[in-house]
């Protein structure tokens, strides 16, 4: 077995990250290659400007739209008009608007930053194990995973592009499973295509085991298992929920500690749903300690622990163990890394609370 037991290094906020190149550098792309990338993606666009004919009287100005840029689907042209690239008379207007004949239309497309290249970017990566296959890097908290609507640079994809260029020729820079900006901890990648799909496989026959460290609202006393589907919320489309009928998702738990209003668990996730030990723990009225989004409302709490808790300002989840089969070699490797010091810092300030509380209780006796 391989082994990561002492990784006790912090790495620094990637929130903000000063290595990290960044559109607002400068607006010369030739000192700023994200700025060069982007110019050279959208250099096929051009600014046009047409004047609607009278037997276009009548038209929304999507359909209108459509008729002067058929290379361009509508929803795109759609798209446009929302983010106020196309301009009537030099005013922004609405897709269903109607043209009556002799407006000036000026169109300024820019490139669908979903569409365009992933860039690689000097970020830095805490990398616990390598080889010709595999990568296992420790996710600090605040990194994004994938780039996404207003994370577009800055994130793991864009670091692993940089470090390994050979990741452009495999999907998803070989990201094979994901962890929330604000989790921390092991994330496997695959170097290769081969690689990457033994690895889907190992996840989808549930053979890798990915363990988290949790600290939950409430006492729990013993472990036990959640076995309940999830899907997206039915009206709050950016969580997901425990939903009849949803995607299997299964995840066990043992009590690792013990504290007055909150419990330090393991989790061993079966599957691998978006957000599950957050909805599944939320599910068992136990939500994490800082999810601002699975929390519905105040938390009962002793009083000495109330700010501790509260304060702290992410959910409290770190991905402590991973273990998997490796791709080429079947070889059975696991790795270990301890939680970041945000977390060991709020379970050291529990302690404290609980022993100063106690000691407070001893001198009324």
């Amino acid at each position: 077995m391989w082994r990561m037991t002492n990784p006790e290094k912090n790495l620094r906020d990637y929130s903000v990250n000063p290595a990290a190149p960044s559109l607002s550098d400068s607006t010369n792309p030739h000192l700023n290659p994200l700025l060069l990338a982007r110019e050279e993606a959208t250099a096929s666009l051009r600014e046009f400007h047409v004047v609607v004919p009278d037997d276009y009287a009548g038209l929304r100005l999507d359909q209108a739209l459509v008729k002067f840029f058929p290379e361009y689907s509508r929803s795109r042209l759609q798209e446009w008009v929302v983010q106020q690239q196309v301009l009537v008379n030099g005013a922004p207007s609405l897709s269903k608007e109607k043209v009556w004949g002799g407006e000036k239309i000026s169109v300024n497309p820019q490139a669908n930053l979903a569409e365009q290249p992933y860039i690689g970017e000097d970020i830095q990566l805490d990398i616990v194990f390598e080889d010709d296959a595999i990568m296992v890097i420790n996710k600090p908290v605040g990194l994004v995973v994938h780039p996404g609507s207003g994370n577009w640079e800055g994130t793991l994809l864009n670091a692993l592009l940089h470090y390994a260029p050979q990741l452009k020729d495999v999907p998803r820079a070989g990201i094979v499973h994901r962890l929330d900006k604000d989790t921390s901890g092991l994330m496997v990648v695959a170097k290769t295509l081969i690689a990457q799909t033994a690895l889907v496989r190992q996840l989808q026959e549930r053979s890798v085991k990915r363990e988290y460290l949790a600290l939950v609202w409430g006492e729990i006393v013993r472990g036990g298992t959640v076995d309940a589907d999830i899907d997206r919320h039915p009206s709050n489309r950016v969580k997901m929920a425990v939903v009849e009928g949803g995607k299997p998702a299964v995840t066990h738990y043992v009590v690792e500690r013990q504290f007055p209003s909150c419990t330090l668990l393991r989790c061993r996730l079966e599957t691998g749903r978006t957000h599950q030990i957050r909805v599944h723990m939320a599910h068992l009225k136990h939500p994490l300690i800082g999810d601002s989004v699975y929390i519905q409302g105040g938390q009962k709490c002793v009083a000495y622990l109330r700010t501790v808790l509260n304060s702290f300002p992410r959910q409290a989840l770190h991905a402590t163990r991973l273990a998997l089969e490796h791709p080429t070699t079947a070889e059975a490797m696991e790795w270990h890394v301890a939680m970041p010091q945000d977390m060991q810092n709020l379970l050291r300030d529990v302690q404290r609370e609980v022993k100063e509380a106690a000691e407070r209780e001893k001198l009324k006796g």
